[in-house]
């Protein structure tokens, strides 16, 4: 296969931003290649980008790949607009030989020339971020700026962490050594040896329907990058991003001189539930999973001949026990709680005050006092339906309404939820936030406190004391896990007490969060999203315990 991309071009155009990757993994430092800011893509870039989104619409996607059996797709997207692409429905056992065609001379290339064309895949994404920043707001319901950043650049940060971790980890080893064991008075012993990162074998990638790239681009590009071909799996809901991915995907690797098969989509029929049958199947060797809990426990018992990485769900807690900021607190809790309509999987959902309240700046503040105010906030940030649109997006799905609703009926209402109206797209479901009203003094194991409550819905939840709410943190974190763990304290006793929790249940903590970082985000190169060390997650985004499993490293010893 002829490559109109050469390693020279390569090398030449990319091996910047991998060695400023690298250097940044190890220094944890803030750095991004990928814009933020829509207006840094050029002049006519948001226009050509929605005319490309529209374009797509009622078309049929084909990429090329073989075992085409049929074509399906029945997206609509959580604003109510019908997008009618239709996808590939694929034979795997045809598809899947013809993955594995090109494994072999993807193997050979060796961790740069792969990580270099995986960094040329996310280069051609990033000049399209407007047309997959729309493609993201209408599969997943995220308001257009945050499908503009947690779909565009920040997945794309992450995609290109992968690359710098599976880079670092299979270049530990050197590629060749000349050993030589002394005898005393005789001939030294002496062997030529290779080390190569052998792939595992096909990689799966299942994506989920909230953040369709953010999520899938890590698993995408560590198995891609260490030699591994990738089969994606969208979430029926939420195909059009990943269709485009892999466009671009098999687009460079063609363009690189390799097999474009080495990436490939594969779209379920409504209701056909493939992500089982590709599971299980012998050439799947990694899967990437981000979703349910019951889905990923079954993958990590029944999946027994892949390496399985899952992102799951838990139960993220703030403990609240004194501040020097409560305005500030306030405000940085009501943005957490509304944004993308509490839709993440870092969102808070427990807020642990003491039932005797909590000493601030302005005073101490009694449990309704903290609940009430706190409700204030939120209710003032979304009390404009213009800013309210922008930061709640809509319900990605009717299971997250129905929860929404049936929140009410769980305890006293501290805020209730109203419908805002879209004035762009009046079919979308946008609802602001419940907070409700719960105690700790018995608890049980169908307290609703302690399960996840997905979507816009959080519990203020009375404890008698600091250590009462430190006690119920481990007990969520240990049981159900937890993305995020969030405190606001002024006692150093009290943080380091809290810090021993999250050390101990593998729960990663922000303290005093009062400025414009929120506990619901985090940072590729700098920041961890889960720890892999609790029930939440098996896996870390981004380590090097994410990318080590899927090579394994092939020793051949040559004599004389």
């Amino acid at each position: 296969m002829a490559a109109e991309l050469t390693v020279p071009q390569l090398s030449a155009k990319h091996r910047p931003t991998l060695d400023q990757a690298l250097a940044t993994i190890r220094s944890r430092a803030y750095w991004s290649p990928h814009p933020e800011h829509p207006k840094a893509y050029g002049e006519t870039a948001p226009a050509d980008g929605l005319a490309a989104f529209e374009a797509l619409r009622g078309t049929r996607l084909d990429l090329g790949q073989p075992g085409t059996d049929g074509w399906t797709g029945a997206e609509t997207s959580p604003y109510g607009v019908e997008l009618g692409v239709e996808y590939p429905h694929v034979d795997p056992e045809v598809l899947l030989p013809a993955m594995r065609a090109g494994m072999g001379a993807w193997r050979d290339a060796g961790p740069e020339v792969r990580a270099l064309v995986c960094i040329e895949i996310l280069a051609r994404i990033s000049a399209r971020t407007h047309e997959f920043a729309h493609a993201v707001m209408h599969t997943s319901g995220q308001a257009f700026m945050m499908a503009f950043q947690a779909g565009g650049p920040h997945a794309q940060d992450r995609g290109l962490e992968a690359v710098a971790y599976a880079y670092e980890e299979q270049t530990r080893v050197p590629g060749q050594a000349d050993w030589s064991k002394p005898q005393g008075k005789k001939d030294p012993l002496e062997l030529g040896k290779t080390f190569t990162a052998v792939p595992r074998g096909i990689s799966l990638m299942i994506g989920c329907n909230t953040f369709p790239t953010w999520n899938g681009y890590p698993g995408i590009f560590a198995s891609l990058a260490t030699g591994n071909p990738v089969l994606v799996k969208p979430h029926p809901r939420a195909v059009l991003p990943l269709a485009l991915t892999v466009q671009v995907a098999r687009e460079v690797l063609g363009d690189a001189g390799f097999d474009p098969n080495l990436v490939a989509l594969a779209v379920e029929r409504p209701g056909e539930g493939i992500a089982k049958e590709l599971a299980v199947r012998p050439e799947i060797k990694v899967i990437d999973y981000t979703g349910s809990t019951e889905f990923g426990d079954w993958l990590e018992v029944n999946a027994r001949q892949a390496q399985v990485y899952t992102e799951k769900a838990g139960v993220n807690t703030v403990v609240l026990d004194s501040t020097d900021n409560y305005k500030g607190m306030l405000s940085n809790l009501a943005f957490s709680l509304s944004l993308y309509s509490g839709q993440m999987c870092t969102t808070p959902q427990n807020l642990l005050i003491p039932r005797d309240g909590i000493e601030t700046d302005a005073g101490h503040k009694s449990y309704d006092e903290v609940v009430s105010d706190l409700a204030g906030a939120v209710g003032g940030l979304l009390g404009d339906d213009a800013r309210a649109n922008a930061l709640l997006g809509a319900l990605v799905n009717p299971d997250v309404k129905a929860r929404l609703e049936a929140a009410a009926g769980l305890g006293e209402v501290a805020l209730a939820s109203r419908e805002v109206t879209h004035p762009d797209f009046p079919g979308a479901v946008v609802r602001t936030p419940v907070m409700v009203k719960l105690d700790s003094a018995k608890p049980d194991d169908s307290a609703p406190y302690l399960s996840e409550s997905f979507g816009p819905i959080s519990f203020a939840v009375a404890v008698d004391s600091t250590q009462s709410a430190l006690d119920l943190l481990r007990r969520t974190v240990r049981e159900k896990g937890a993305m995020t763990v969030g405190a606001y304290t002024t006692s150093a006793d009290t943080e380091r007490a809290i810090e021993e929790v999250c050390l101990e249940e593998s729960a990663q903590l922000s303290l005093n969060l009062t400025g414009g970082v929120y506990v619901n985000q985090t940072a590729a190169f700098s920041d961890f999203h889960g720890s892999g060390g609790n029930p939440a997650a098996n896996a870390a985004l981004c380590d090097g315990a994410f990318v080590s499993n899927r090579f394994r490293v092939v020793e051949v010893r040559r004599q004389g």
